[in-house]
């Protein structure tokens, strides 16, 4: 099997699914990149590892790394393998220092342990060349890129302006109070607020 590595690019609300999320994988050396829709739970799932944050209670797939873990058992890759009708297949590559063992994953599920186990994604060229997409926004026209980019900057203004008036303690007790109630997205703009006041700091 010729592997290629991915990365996580991020995830955007699906354009085509209502309730549904575009999870983006980019080749590491490459330009190709893959978009899997992903339900809503596991998009929270990879979006909490992205951003750092961490639950007052481990989610379904911290209960699978702190399961594993416990029995010393590692992923060390994960590879999309399949593509077929849409659906993307993937599987686990396990080791517990003896035997290695392969198990059949959901793509999502397997990008969220992936993450939180620190492993490599591989898919293969074939799945790339079906199911890869070169975005290149230089060839965009200019009312495209303004519909692009007009929505999360509006966003963003909004959300930056909700915590303006708010110092580091007020952010930091907002932050605590948000992952209390698991309220992840809330949590990430106000981490990144936090980030931002103290890199001013410095």
């Amino acid at each position: 099997m010729n592997k290629v590595r991915l990365n996580v690019l991020g995830i955007s609300y699906s354009q085509t699914q209502s309730g549904a999320y575009a999870l983006v994988l980019n080749e590491e050396n490459g330009e190709r990149r893959i978009p899997i829709i992903v339900g809503g739970f596991e998009a929270q799932a990879i979006a909490i590892q992205l951003e750092g944050l961490h639950p007052p209670r481990p989610l379904t797939h911290d209960l699978f790394l702190n399961f594993a873990t416990a029995y010393k058992i590692n992923i060390t890759e994960v590879i999309i393998h399949k593509l077929e009708e849409g659906v993307f297949y993937a599987r686990l590559v396990c080791d517990n220092g003896v035997d290695a063992t392969t198990i059949d994953s959901r793509t999502s599920d397997a990008i969220a342990l992936a993450l939180r186990f620190g492993c490599p994604i591989y898919t293969t060229e074939e799945i790339l060349q079906k199911a890869g997409v070169v975005i290149d926004f230089e060839k965009e026209s200019p009312a495209t890129k303004q519909t692009r980019t007009e929505k999360p900057l509006s966003k963003k203004i909004k959300e930056e302006s909700e915590f303006t008036f708010l110092d580091i303690d007020e952010l930091q007790k907002a932050l605590e109070e948000a992952i209390s109630q698991e309220n992840y997205e809330r949590a990430s703009l106000i981490r990144d607020e936090l980030n931002k006041r103290r890199s001013k700091e410095k």
